[in-house]
């Protein structure tokens, strides 16, 4: 795993960066002592990130689905459906 002093990561992020996303973590050191390792994430597939909706066309709303319990609220605040 290769070693590089703080002043170095500063000008040659970039690089360094796209190394450790192809998996060549690096660590950054400063005056001879090693600080932090740097190495690529491991992101989850698009497959299984959740999303909103993820139950579209699986679920069906009846029509009156607004007029249920109409009634039993009408009677509730005593007045006529």
């Amino acid at each position: 795993m290769q070693t590089v002093n703080i002043h170095e990561a500063k000008t040659q992020l970039s690089r360094l960066v796209d190394e450790a996303v192809k998996g060549d973590a690096f660590i950054i050191a400063k005056a001879g002592k090693p600080l932090v390792m740097v190495s690529r994430l491991e992101a989850p597939l698009s497959s299984q990130i959740k999303r909103i909706g993820f139950m579209a066309g699986q679920l069906s709303v009846p029509d009156d689905f607004d007029q249920m319990g109409a009634n039993e609220i009408a009677t509730m605040f005593d007045s006529a459906p």
